[in-house]
């Protein structure tokens, strides 16, 4: 199993803001001390502005570069444009990864997700998830799926990807919550399941195995997945009821498709992540 992170992601904050360094350094942290898994660590692959333009417009890559906040949400922290892609190049990496037979895990922040082709929003900046599937998709994958397990909707990747040949979005997400969105499939290749606040855990168990149950379906030769750790039962900003044996048994569910499969970190928040992290990655490695 590949870990890619560079720590130089930890180097921006902004007080009392969710999305902190401490999500990065306290994982890396938990990741190295254990000896469960035999992990190799890899630097995210630089990023072409030409990889990035096919999921985002050049007017979008330009605002990064301003001093001005996205939104209340998203700031614009210094060299936020350059941490963005360098989170992008560790999705890269770990689509690399994928397709030399390995499991890859991008442990990088800021997450991608709720980042559209024209806005950043939501802590996220650039779309890393639906940069390295189009990039699959240039390098001959056929059959390319993102699934998105983060408690809030993949509007970004869905908004990038939306009836794109050859790619497919399925997003199991709170709903009503962050961002609005997802309430119902959209196009032909968007598949949402919201599920509501405070859902009974066995029941939210039931409708992640229906999402993949059509995602084998899909039959992609190509897993990239966004693997956000906030429909966990202590998460700060979500209300929803998933435990760490739930993370585990994803990681363990996406191994079984039996394809090229890569992760990207997107969110989750409680104190527990780090051990979240490592029991999805114990699902994966078997």
């Amino acid at each position: 199993m590949k870990i890619i992170t560079d720590l130089r992601c930890a180097e921006y904050s902004a007080p009392g803001h969710p999305e902190s360094p401490r999500r990065i350094l306290a994982t890396v942290e938990a990741l190295k001390s254990q000896k469960s898994l035999a992990l190799t660590w890899r630097e995210p692959l630089p990023v072409e502005d030409s990889c990035i333009l096919r999921a985002h417009s050049p007017e979008h890559l330009k605002r990064l570069e301003l001093p001005v906040d996205m939104d209340a949400d998203t700031p614009a922290h210094p060299r936020i444009a350059e941490h963005a892609r360098r989170a992008v190049g560790g999705a890269l990496q770990a689509l690399q990864s994928a397709r030399d037979g390995e499991m890859a895990f991008s442990l990088m922040r800021p997450p991608g997700h709720h980042a559209s082709r024209d806005r950043a929003m939501g802590f996220c900046y650039l779309n890393s998830a639906a940069i390295a599937a189009l990039e699959a998709r240039a390098a001959g994958f056929q059959r390319v799926a993102v699934f998105d397990f983060d408690v809030h909707h993949a509007n970004g990747t869905e908004e990038i990807l939306l009836d794109k040949p050859g790619c497919a979005v399925f997003s199991i997400h709170q709903f009503p919550c962050f961002p609005g969105t997802g309430a119902a499939d959209l196009g032909g290749n968007c598949f949402n399941y919201p599920v509501r606040p405070g859902t009974p855990r066995l029941e939210y168990r039931g409708i992640l195995e229906k999402a993949l149950s059509r995602l084998e379906k899909y039959r992609p030769d190509l897993v990239a997945v966004s693997a956000g750790f906030d429909a966990y039962r202590n998460d700060p900003i979500a209300d929803e009821t998933l435990e760490g044996e739930d993370f585990y048994w994803l990681g363990e569910s996406l191994r079984g498709l039996g394809v090229p499969c890569f992760s990207v970190f997107e969110g989750g928040y409680s104190k527990e992540l780090p051990q979240l992290v490592l029991t999805y990655l114990s699902g994966l490695a078997g």
